[in-house]
């Protein structure tokens, strides 16, 4: 099962500074989350996100899961290369019902990474080997993202904003879910505003769906 976890303003601590955990923080950083970094070391790329105040920075030469007590994380991801360590880690995660990450270890992780193509945040397919190959992962998203760059316009993400613009406004003003759909669907099929979409005159779009919620009944 492929689920996506919100992490909105939540603190996810990643163990660890080298080329492993910057990667799992680059994917961290496009969901809004607070992202502690742990480490006796770090590599210059994660110097520059702490230098710009993308993430936060605790040095520390981790023995154990001691340095972890004293703060509430949501997430836990351990990317060092004690794999023992690692796995100390990894239980103490579970023992505080933690959801962990180890990057060595996905069997025991309580999810996995997966291969995404993404479109500006707001389109994202993800490609899964179940753990199997994350290597024929990576080797498959290369294939299928010049196909989808072929199916996906810019209207398409255009139109997912204005909807979700739109859907912010109706919660206020329909009160039925069922209503609230039709309405949805109606601003995703005018014609006037995939028009104003095309011309990206997306201002006037977002004033066309709030014409069509205004006079809604």
């Amino acid at each position: 099962m492929i689920i996506n976890l919100n992490l909105h303003g939540r603190l996810v601590i990643v163990l660890g500074g080298g080329n492993e955990a910057l990667k799992r923080i680059n994917s961290l950083l496009k969901e809004d989350c607070q992202i502690l970094v742990i480490s006796n070391t770090i590599n210059n790329q994660i110097k520059t996100l702490v230098k710009n105040k993308k993430i936060e920075f605790k040095k520390h030469k981790i023995q154990n899961s001691s340095v972890l007590s004293i703060y509430k994380p949501y997430m836990i991801i351990t990317t060092t290369n004690d794999k023992k360590l690692n796995q100390k880690i990894i239980n103490y995660a579970k023992s505080k019902k933690i959801i962990a990450y180890s990057s060595d270890n996905a069997e025991l992780s309580d999810f996995a990474n997966l291969a995404i193509i993404n479109f500006e945040n707001t389109i994202q397919i993800a490609i899964f080997t179940g753990g199997k190959s994350p290597a024929m992962s990576k080797k498959l998203k290369i294939k299928a993202e010049k196909i989808f760059k072929k199916i996906i316009m810019k209207e398409d993400i255009e139109q997912i904003k204005i909807q979700n613009i739109a859907r912010e406004h109706a919660k206020n003003m329909i009160l039925t879910q069922k209503e609230r759909k039709k309405y949805l669907s109606s601003v995703m099929n005018d014609k006037e505003i995939k028009q104003l979409i095309k011309d990206e005159q997306l201002k006037k779009a977002e004033k066309r769906a709030n014409t069509i919620l205004r006079n809604w009944k």
